[in-house]
């Protein structure tokens, strides 16, 4: 067969019915001819892995235009910075490749870890000056329109329960039985109104839901009242199970109903009930997947007006426990919980990741979180670390103020890391009763140091305790790991100033070993320290004088630790320690009950002056097994302690795990009652006490909360999000130009901030804030205090604009992470008359600490560079026309068909 294509070449013609082979190798001929050869062909000469690596650690550029070399005279300059920065992006992506090489070397791994952080900076840097011509590169993302995942809460009177019926809506209600009486307060204006519900006068009828909402709201509306008692369905949904590996779908339960209150933003409403008795909070960690739950339990079961029981859809119910609620996902862990003056429950918590509405700047931040008696959330405040932060300690005082202490690396106050930013420094917040910041203090030595525990003294001192293992500012170190007491006093100015702290003194003490303040406790101007000093169980008695150090007055050795403090408490005179050690001569006076064996758990009674008297008691509680305490706190006189239930010494971490709730009367030793639970895929962590005068009631048996149900809060950035005063990102126009800064002020609100944010982008981008409408799935029944919808931050180019750049704040004071905003392009991404844009989506906090941070780095490396594979396609030029188009002419068709012929006669 003869070849008409070769035939029409020899003559000068084309066909139309061409080899398609033929015209594919031309056309990718003249590609390869008008576009240089990429670093990532397999034809290039590029350097191993370990040749970048050297050429990194030896402080060479990780991008070099001169080195970037074009096969193609006539190509464009974007080529030669495009081939540039991939270099750049492999070289970094060789670093993570490195580090993770077993066996490598700290010392080598703190040269990787400094070069790439440098080397992330040097990318984002180009990236931001390159002058690219024909396509446009940011190292964010690329967006149409940007909608900012942080929200602040809208107001709203709606606020539903935990679930107190199942089935058939019509049916009587189980939690309505008996004698019911509770008063529904309503403040309205300058009038407070007290409505009594007793269903006693519902006579006989039926207590079902319809009625009992309906007789309730008879009675409001006889007050003059707006706001009314409704009930809420949640709809049973089919169940799936696994078993012999196939999946199960089972029938949907029944239906499960809750009570709704609806009340209008000019009433606010709370609500009370006769015969309150004490409670007790325990937060517990909860199976294996990483969730948290509260746990309340009525103090004293013999003598309570109600009785406790099981309610809707808990589990691992015991005898004393009234409510079980979930506590938000992100939760790391808890360490410190207290009762406010109103029944609200504070908690202070180490977050990876953000509550709900709150994304965190850092890699993990600490969260407040406020609870109602009901168990359910009211509020959440991020701390605002920009690097990692861990809450160790919460004190509330009388008026509702709360403390929060702990440790954080990076900055806190944005622009400011410390003295050492890599070492982490004590921290103490002062938030207000509503749980808003009134200052941040950060006091921290050279070297490590962390606040372990926060107290208010009478006069309303802030006694911040901790360990260091430098001398403090102010102080003198002792050796190895140090004690330390700070006191602070607060002030304003005038009613609407800023509240300002001054730090009244420090003082550090210890021996020349490691210590370790590991509880607190003030008793009118005395403050007691127990903890670890170079080994042995000291307690310490101060006093505190206000505008100086604490002075000490005496201490107390009790002998070898070993194993540690977990609550001091001062009562009647006594000074009362808890904890768990396996020295079982601890010198404490008389010993009520022997030790068991073992690490068992401990209470000691002391004299308030430290002094040993014949009044002293020791008890240790436990078995032969391994004792686990997690917390103590006294209640009326009598000792509280929560932890894990005895296991045997080294057992394996994947058998089952219960908690346990203890009541110890701390003079004889007796352990009045006990209980203990198991959790969820058998894993009960019990992690933190709090207990509350007059805290239970008949309310909890409908889900009701005791205090008023917060309608409202703050919509100040800084109060409703994890940004501080003074985080701020910048605009960039899209094409090119002066970046403009967009600072955070203490008075930011979702709206002021659009407006900065528009200026700043000269009206090129358009900023409005969006509200989205409260539902079931937004505001999850028996969590959220009240159901409210979000508002949020959406960005798009303003019309016939061609948009801008978001460009993020540097590190320590990035206001885009805080509002869940990602830095980059916000556009059109593709227009007739202007560049395409392709987003590296390469942040600044890239991370090698952990093999799921090199992963994770490795992944984004990868993603950077197949966009820059894709903006080296973009530049490819027009194909030019095919020279196999058209029709052939006649007289050429005529003569190809006489060569063919002639051809033909020639072969035979």
């Amino acid at each position: 067969m003869i070849d008409n294509s070769y035939l029409l070449g020899l003559f000068g013609g084309t066909s139309t019915f061409s080899s398609s082979q033929g015209v594919a190798t031309a056309s990718a001929l003249a590609r390869k001819k008008a576009q240089p050869t990429p670093p990532w062909s397999s034809s290039a000469v590029v350097p191993e892995q370990d040749a970048l690596v050297r050429s990194a650690l030896g402080g060479r550029r990780l991008i070099d235009e001169s080195g970037a070399k074009l096969d193609v005279s006539s190509a464009s300059e974007d080529y030669r910075r495009l081939f540039a920065l991939y270099q750049g992006l492999d070289t970094l992506n060789a670093l993570v490749n490195r580090a993770g090489t077993k066996g490598i070397s700290t010392t080598e791994m703190s040269l990787i870890t400094k070069r790439f952080d440098q080397g992330l900076k040097e990318i984002g840097s180009y990236v931001a000056s390159a002058p690219l011509n024909d396509v446009r590169l940011v190292a964010g993302v690329t967006e149409s329109i940007s909608k900012s995942s942080a929200g602040v809460r809208r107001d709203s009177a709606v606020s539903i329960t935990s679930p107190i019926h199942e089935g058939d809506v019509d049916a009587p209600v189980a939690a309505f039985d008996g004698a019911v009486v509770f008063d529904i307060n309503v403040k309205r204006l300058n009038d407070t109104f007290n409505v009594r519900i007793d269903l006693s006068e519902m006579g006989g009828a039926t207590r079902t839901l319809g009625s009992v909402t309906a007789f309730i709201n008879d009675k409001l509306e006889a007050a003059g009242l707006e706001t009314r008692i409704g009930r809420e369905r949640k709809a049973a949904e089919p169940r799936t199970i696994q078993s012999g590996g196939k999946t199960i779908t089972l029938p949907a339960g029944p239906d499960q109903w809750s009570l709704a209150i609806r009340g209008v933003s000019t009433e606010a409403v709370s609500f009370a009930a006769p015969d309150p008795s004490d409670a007790v909070y325990v937060v517990q960690g909860n199976g294996t997947a990483g969730g948290h739950q509260l746990l309340k339990f009525q103090a004293d079961t013999a003598s309570a007006a109600t009785t406790a029981a099981p309610r809707i859809g808990e589990t691992q119910w015991v005898e004393g426990r009234v409510a079980q609620t979930p506590l938000p996902d992100g939760i790391r862990t808890v360490r410190a919980s207290a009762t406010g003056p109103d029944g609200s429950v504070w908690l202070v918590a180490d977050m990876e990741e953000g509550l709900g509405n709150q994304p965190i700047k850092g890699q993990s931040d600490v969260a407040l979180i406020k609870l109602d008696s009901a168990g359910r959330l009211v509020s959440s405040r991020a701390l605002g670390a920009a690097s990692t932060a861990s809450g160790y300690a919460l004190a509330v005082d009388a008026d509702g103020r709360v403390a929060v202490a702990g440790s954080v690396t990076g900055a806190l106050v944005p622009g400011q890391s410390g003295e050492v930013a890599t070492e982490a420094d004590s921290f103490v917040t002062l938030f207000d009763a509503a749980g808003q910041e009134l200052w941040s203090q950060r006091r921290g030595a050279r070297a490590a140091d962390e606040a372990t525990d926060v107290a208010f003294s009478a006069d309303g001192q802030i006694v911040v305790t901790g360990r260091a293992k430098s001398s403090m500012p102010g102080a003198a170190a002792l050796g190895g790991w140090d004690s330390y007491v700070q006191t602070f006093s607060s002030s304003q100015p005038y009613p609407t100033a800023a509240w300002t702290a001054t730090l009244e003194g420090t003082l550090q003490f210890g021996t020349s070993g490691d210590d370790a303040v590991q509880a607190t406790a003030v008793s009118g101007n005395s403050l007691y320290t127990a903890g670890e000093e170079n080994g042995r169980l000291v307690v310490r008695r101060f006093q505190l004088t206000p505008g100086g150090a604490p002075q000490l007055l005496s201490t107390r050795d009790l002998g070898a630790m070993s194993g540690e403090i977990k609550g001091l408490e001062v009562d009647q005179g006594q000074v009362i320690i808890a904890g768990v050690t396996r020295n079982a001569g601890l010198d404490v006076g008389t010993i009520t009950q022997a030790h068991n064996g073992g690490k068992d758990a401990f209470v000691a009674t002391l004299s308030e002056d430290l002094t040993s008297s014949g009044a002293e008691r020791l008890t240790y509680i436990g078995t032969a097994d391994e004792e686990a305490v997690s917390d103590v706190r006294l209640l009326n006189g009598k000792i509280w302690m929560t932890g894990t239930a005895a296991r045997p010494l080294g057992v394996d971490e994947k058998e089952p795990v219960n908690g346990y709730l203890s009541r110890i009367d701390p003079l004889t030793g007796a352990v009045e009652w006990s209980q203990t639970w198991a959790g969820d895929s058998a894993k009960a962590q019990p992690l933190t006490l709090a207990v509350a005068t007059g805290g239970t009631s008949f309310l909890d048996r409908l889900g009701l909360p005791s205090g008023e149900i917060v309608q409202s809060e703050s919509r100040r950035l800084v109060d409703a999000t994890s940004l501080r005063v003074g985080d701020r990102f910048a605009v960039v126009p899209a094409s090119g130009g002066r970046p403009v800064n967009v600072t955070i002020d203490a008075r930011d609100t979702l709206q002021t901030l659009a407006r900065k944010i528009e200026m700043a982008s000269g009206a090129r981008l358009k900023v409005t804030v969006a509200s989205e409408s409260a539902t079931s799935d937004k505001a999850p029944k028996g969590l959220n205090a009240v159901q409210a919808g979000m508002q949020r931050l959406s960005i798009m180019a303003r019309d016939g604009r061609e948009g801008a750049v978001l460009v993020s704040g540097e590190p320590g004071r990035d206001a885009l992470a805080g509002l869940g905003l990602s830095a980059g392009f916000i556009g059109p991404t593709a227009t007739n008359d202007g560049p395409r844009t392709f987003g590296l989506d390469l942040p600044q906090a890239l991370s090698l600490a952990t093999k799921e941070d090199r992963t994770a780095s490795g992944e984004r490396l990868q993603a950077a560079m197949k966009a820059v594979r894709d903006a080296y396609r973009a530049l490819a030029p027009a194909p030019a026309p095919s020279a196999s188009s058209g029709t052939v002419p006649a007289y050429l068709t005529n003569q190809l068909a006489n060569y063919q012929a002639a051809l033909a006669r020639l072969g035979g």
